[in-house]
């Protein structure tokens, strides 16, 4: 099933009536669906042009045309590139988890590259090479990849601080300003935490950016830019694995832009941050 099929059967129970005869009928007929107008899915699925216009718009999509391009684009890839993922039993040998474990990987990388805005992704490229000062937020698993987006912001000269603590991100976020940027980490979307870190952020002017799981959330709902990563099949014990492997890969692709596109201002920079670290390693005879 594809990230965008998986998010809508997770969010089909919090749709309205209408909406969800309109998810059932794409989840069950999604490659037909996406070969037809606007007018005939409505028509198809017993719905309206209203329903299905809404219905697109509280995925985050820019609208119908959006949805059915991107929702074609994952129907097309290869089923043996999209094998499903594995989840923890008991019994396993060290053979079969060491296979699961890449296969969950795989598949997050795959599916979040699938499902990135490449407009979204620019925007939040851009707005962290402009930025004066940056915050990172993130409790738990999503606080570890706010941690490592922070060490690699910091080796190109940004002014960039993660916060886990729930009181100082809300600290810190009061300070910020117009020019500063606030970047939320959220797999679900829906850390309180992070929410009201984000939220007194944005009401002190600062550009708000987000990156949770695919689909309607309240944090990227709040967010000025909304990056997201892949949506993980129901029911897998350890989830935080492959989540936090896709956010990575999310973290890897903004860096990597941010040194491309300026190479000149940041890469003597992080060459200056390697040989510097590599000098007082070897005074101290490390």
């Amino acid at each position: 099933m594809s990230g965008i099929l998986q998010a809508l059967r997770e969010q089909q129970h919090q749709m309205n009536p209408k909406e969800q005869i309109l998810a059932q009928f794409i989840l069950e007929h999604a490659h037909e669906a996406v070969h037809l107008s606007i007018t005939e899915l409505a028509g198809r699925s017993g719905t309206s042009t209203a329903t299905v216009s809404r219905f697109c718009r509280s995925l985050l999509f820019k609208g119908y045309g959006d949805f059915r391009m991107k929702l074609s684009a994952e129907l097309v890839q290869p089923v043996s590139a999209k094998p499903f993922y594995q989840d923890i039993v008991a019994g396993n040998t060290l053979h079969s988890i060491a296979q699961a474990i890449e296969t969950n990987h795989l598949r997050s990388i795959s599916d979040t590259t699938r499902q990135l805005d490449l407009t979204e992704v620019q925007r939040a490229v851009d707005a962290l090479h402009d930025a004066r000062r940056i915050d990172l937020y993130g409790m738990a698993t999503s606080g570890m990849v706010a941690y490592d987006c922070q060490q690699k912001l910091v080796r190109i000269g940004k002014m960039a601080q993660h916060w886990s603590d729930s009181h100082m991100q809300i600290t810190s976020a009061t300070s910020l300003g117009e020019g500063d940027v606030a970047f939320a980490f959220s797999y679900s979307g829906e850390t309180p935490e992070t929410l009201d870190a984000l939220l007194c952020a944005k009401e002190r002017g600062a550009t708000t950016i987000s990156l949770t799981k695919f689909g309607a959330n309240r944090i990227s709902q709040l967010a000025d830019i909304r990056l997201y990563a892949s949506s993980l099949e129901e029911g897998m014990r350890r989830g935080d694995m492959a989540s936090r492997i896709a956010q990575l890969h999310v973290v890897d692709i903004l860096f990597t832009a941010l040194l491309s596109l300026h190479f000149d201002d940041y890469v003597p920079l992080l060459e200056q941050s390697f040989q510097e670290v590599k000098k007082y390693r070897k005074e101290k005879g490390r």
